[in-house]
C-alpha cells in the first residue's frame, strides 16, 4: 500500500510541478540537475557492435551523457591470443582528458562498453562516489590480473574484494588526468597492469587519492562473483543485487568468461525490456515488414543429417509457411536418402545429396555462403529436419524482431530438452541457467540474448554481412554479434530421433512411443477429437458404433506395409495358431506381430480406442488386451467373404483401410441377429461392436478389386 501510495503521489505531483514546487524542493532539483551536468561517461568502442548498442541503450535509458572514444579506429589493444592488451584505451583516455583539464568539478566515469550495463542512474552513482570520499574509485574483483606476482603488494582489506579491475573507474577530471599522464606504453600493452602499478605505489595512490570499490557499491565485476549476484524484482523494476555485501551496484561488467551471464542479466536490466513486449524503448525499435518495398529474400538451409521421421510432414509445413514462395530459395543438404521433389514453387532449389559426399559442417558453411554471395539474399534461415515448425508466421515474426541473429524457441514435446544452452559450465560444457526452465516453459516471455552458445540444431535467422568473409553465424565471436532466442510465440517442437527404426517400408508407423504428437498428427483422423466428445459417432446397427479413427495415410501405409511383408496366411487355422491366438473363422491375413508392430498397435488401442469404448459402453473399462490383431485381405478369387461367426473377444474393432467403389466393390458386414448390414464402409472409420453372444455376423462378399480391413479382438 505504501509503495502504491508513493507512486500515485508522484504521478499526481508531476502535472502540477509549476507553482506547487516549494523553494526547498526547487533548490534540491536544481542541485541534482547540476550534479548530473557535472558527470560525463567516457568509453572506448572502435566498432558499433551489438554489445555497444546494448550499452548505449542502457545509458540512454538512465539519461547518462556518453562520449565515445576511438570510434571507427582500428583496434590494436589485444585480442583472444593477447588478452592482456588494452593500452589503446589508456591512450585514448589520456588524449580526451586534455580538453577537461580546467574543469575541476567535472566527474568522469570511464567504463568498458561491449560488456557493460547500467543498472541505475547518475544520481545514485554520484551519491555513492561521493560517499567513498576518494578522488578516484576503481572497481574491485576477486582475481588478480594480469600479474599474480603482485598479490603480496596489495593492501590487505578486512571486508570485500582486494584487487583492482580496470573495466570501470570514476573520478574528478584533474585526478584522472594525473592518473594517465605517465602513460607512454603501446596500444597492446596492458591497461590493467598500468593502473595496478600506480595503485600499488603508496605515494602515487595517496597523491591521486585512489581507492577501490571493495563491496561492489558502484561496480560489479561478474568474473569470480557469479554466486554473489541475484536479480531483485520489485515494483516492475529489476536490479542486480550483491548478496555477499547487500549492495545494489550501478555498473555491471561481464569481464573475463562471464559474457553469457551478462547477457542473462541484460535480458532483465535495465528496464528497457519487458517479458510481454520485448524491447520497448530501443532506438531501432521493431521493424514492420511493411517497411520493405518488397518482402525480404530468404534462403532457407535445410539439413537432413540422419534418418528422420515425418519428413513428408516437414516439407508440408515448410510449404505452409505464410511467406511468398517466390521470395524463398531452398538449399537442401540430404545426408541420408532421396528426398521428394519440392522445387517447382520456390524461386530456386539447390540439393546436395548423399552421392555428393559432403559432410555436415561443409554443407552448413556452403548454405551460408550462398546467401552471403547473393546480393539479393537478405536473410538466411537454417532449419534442421527434426524441427517441427508449426507456426506458419515464423519467418515474419523473426524478421520483425530486427535482430542480426535470432532463433525461435523449440523443445521436445513435454521435455526440457531444447534448442539452446542456458549457460556454460567451467569446463565449457552445458549447464542449466537460472532462468532456463522459465524460458523453455514460457513462464517468462521475451527475446533473450544468449550470446554465441546456440547449438547447431536451431533455426537461425541471420542478416547477411556480404562484406565479410567469416562464416556468418560465428560472427558473434569476432564482431560482437549477439544471438537471440525468442519465446514470445509458440513455434513448434523438436522430434526425438532416438530408437528410429529404418528397417520397415514406412518407418513412421513405429514412432507412436518416441514422437506421439507427430504420430497422431500424421495417422489419427482429424475428426477423432469430435468423436471422443460424442460427436460424429453413428450407430448403424444396435450396439454397433461407427466413428473416424485413421487418416488416409495411416490406412495406405498399413496396407502397403502388409503387402511389402507379403506372407499372407492360407486361410486355415494352422497359421493362426502360430500367432498365439485362434480365429473362429480363419482369414487371409497378416498379424501385427508378424511385422513387429504388436507393441505399437497395443499403444494405439490403449490411447485411442479405450477412451471411446468407455464412453460408448458405460461401466466397462478396458485395458485393450488382445491375442489377435491382424489385417485381412478379401479378393473375389482368393477369399471374397466370411461365413457367420462370433469373434473371440469381448468387443471387436474393424477398421476399413481402403475405399469402396474405388478400390473394390461389394464387401461390408451383416449382423444376423438384427438383420442389419453395413455395406459401404468408410476408409479410416472403425466399426466397434460386442464380440460374443449378441453380435453374430458375417463378411459380405467382395465382388471386385481388393478389400483390406484391420481387425482386433479385444479383451478375449
Amino acid at each position: 500500500f505504501i509503495t502504491w501510495s508513493l507512486t500515485l503521489f508522484f504521478l499526481l505531483l508531476l502535472p502540477l510541478s509549476g507553482p506547487f514546487i516549494t523553494p526547498a524542493s526547487r533548490s534540491f532539483l536544481s542541485k541534482t540537475t547540476q550534479n548530473i551536468k557535472n558527470l560525463l561517461v567516457l568509453t572506448v568502442a572502435t566498432k558499433q557492435t551489438e554489445g555497444f548498442q546494448r550499452f548505449r541503450r542502457s545509458a540512454q535509458f538512465f539519461n547518462y551523457k556518453v562520449q565515445v572514444l576511438g570510434l571507427d579506429e582500428e583496434w590494436q589493444g589485444g585480442d583472444d591470443q593477447q588478452p592482456a592488451g588494452g593500452g589503446q584505451k589508456v591512450r585514448l583516455l589520456k588524449s580526451a582528458l586534455k580538453q577537461y583539464v580546467d574543469k575541476e568539478d567535472l566527474i568522469i566515469l570511464f567504463v568498458e562498453s561491449y560488456d557493460v550495463l547500467f543498472a541505475s542512474g547518475p544520481t545514485e552513482l554520484l551519491k555513492k562516489f561521493k560517499q567513498a570520499k576518494s578522488k578516484v574509485v576503481f572497481s574491485a574483483e576477486n582475481y588478480i590480473y594480469p600479474d599474480r606476482k603482485l598479490e603480496a603488494k596489495y593492501p590487505r582489506v578486512r571486508d570485500g574484494k582486494r584487487f583492482l579491475g580496470s573495466g570501470g573507474f570514476i573520478g574528478y577530471a584533474p585526478n584522472l588526468k594525473k592518473l594517465v599522464e605517465e602513460w607512454k606504453g603501446q596500444d597492446n600493452d596492458s591497461d590493467q597492469l598500468f593502473y595496478t602499478s600506480i595503485f600499488l605505489d603508496p605515494e602515487k595512490r595517496e597523491s591521486i587519492n585512489i581507492s577501490l570499490d571493495h563491496r561492489s557499491r558502484i561496480f560489479q565485476n561478474l568474473n569470480g562473483a557469479l554466486d554473489e549476484i541475484v536479480l531483485k524484482f520489485e515494483n516492475s523494476q529489476v536490479r542486480a543485487r550483491n548478496l555477499l555485501y547487500d549492495t545494489l551496484p550501478v555498473v555491471i561488467h561481464g569481464n573475463g568468461p562471464t559474457k553469457l551471464q551478462l547477457n542473462y542479466l541484460g535480458n532483465y536490466i535495465p528496464q528497457i525490456w519487458t517479458f510481454e513486449t520485448g524491447c520497448t524503448v530501443c532506438d531501432e525499435g521493431l521493424r514492420s515488414l511493411t517497411g520493405f518495398k518488397a518482402l525480404p529474400m530468404i534462403l532457407i538451409g535445410i539439413f537432413i543429417e540422419q534418418p528422420t521421421p515425418f519428413l513428408s510432414q516437414f516439407f508440408l509445413r515448410l510449404r505452409n509457411l505464410h511467406y511468398p514462395k517466390q521470395r524463398i530459395q531452398l538449399f537442401i543438404h540430404n545426408h541420408v536418402s532421396e528426398v521428394e521433389e519440392h522445387g517447382k514453387e520456390y524461386l530456386t532449389v539447390k540439393v546436395i545429396g548423399p552421392e555428393d559426399e559432403m559432410e555436415n559442417a561443409e554443407a552448413r558453411n556452403l548454405g551460408m555462403d550462398l546467401c552471403r554471395k547473393d546480393p539479393d539474399c537478405d536473410y538466411y534461415f537454417s532449419l534442421d529436419a527434426e524441427v517441427v515448425l508449426k507456426n506458419t508466421e515464423t519467418l515474419r515474426i523473426l524478421i520483425e524482431q530486427n535482430k542480426l541473429v535470432i532463433a525461435p524457441l523449440v523443445s521436445r514435446h513435454e521435455k526440457l530438452w531444447s534448442n539452446f544452452w542456458g549457460a556454460l559450465s567451467p569446463d565449457g560444457y552445458y549447464a542449466r541457467s537460472e532462468d532456463y526452465v522459465d524460458i523453455v516453459q514460457r513462464i517468462t516471455v521475451s527475446a533473450y540474448n544468449l550470446s554465441k552458445f546456440l547449438i547447431s540444431r536451431v533455426e537461425i535467422k541471420l542478416k547477411a554481412h556480404r562484406s565479410k568473409n567469416e562464416p556468418l553465424v560465428f560472427l558473434s565471436v569476432l564482431q560482437g554479434v549477439f544471438m537471440y532466442l525468442t519465446n514470445r510465440h509458440q513455434f513448434g517442437h523438436i522430434l526425438s530421433l532416438e530408437n528410429y527404426q529404418t528397417s520397415h517400408l514406412h518407418n513412421d508407423l513405429w514412432q507412436i512411443f518416441s514422437n506421439p504428437e507427430d504420430w497422431r498428427e500424421k495417422y489419427i483422423h482429424e475428426n477423432y477429437t469430435a468423436a471422443l466428445k460424442g460427436k460424429l459417432i453413428e450407430m448403424p446397427c444396435p450396439d454397433v458404433y461407427w466413428f473416424p479413427i485413421f487418416t488416409d495415410t495411416a490406412c495406405d501405409e498399413l496396407v502397403e506395409e502388409m503387402e511389402h511383408y507379403g506372407q499372407w496366411s492360407t486361410g486355415d487355422n494352422t497359421d493362426s495358431r502360430i500367432q498365439g491366438g485362434y480365429e473362429n473363422v480363419p482369414t487371409i491375413d497378416i498379424h501385427m506381430n508378424q511385422i513387429g508392430f504388436e507393441r505399437e498397435w497395443y499403444k494405439f488401442l490403449l490411447d485411442y480406442i479405450a477412451p471411446i469404448t468407455e464412453k460408448l459402453y458405460p461401466g466397462y473399462y478396458t485395458k485393450t488386451q488382445f491375442e489377435l490383431a491382424f489385417v485381412v485381405r478379401y479378393k473375389p478369387d482368393e477369399q471374397p467373404s466370411l461365413m457367420p461367426h462370433h469373434d473371440a473377444s469381448t468387443f471387436t474393432i474393424n477398421i476399413a483401410l481402403n475405399r469402396v467403389g474405388i478400390d473394390y466393390e461389394g464387401g461390408g458386414c451383416r449382423f444376423l441377429r438384427y438383420n442389419c448390414s453395413i455395406r459401404a464402409p468408410r476408409k479410416g472409420w472403425t466399426l466397434m461392436h460386442p464380440g460374443r453372444l449378441t453380435h453374430y455376423h458375417e463378411g459380405l462378399p467382395t465382388t471386385k478389386g481388393t478389400r483390406y480391413i484391420a481387425v482386433s479382438f479385444l479383451d478375449p
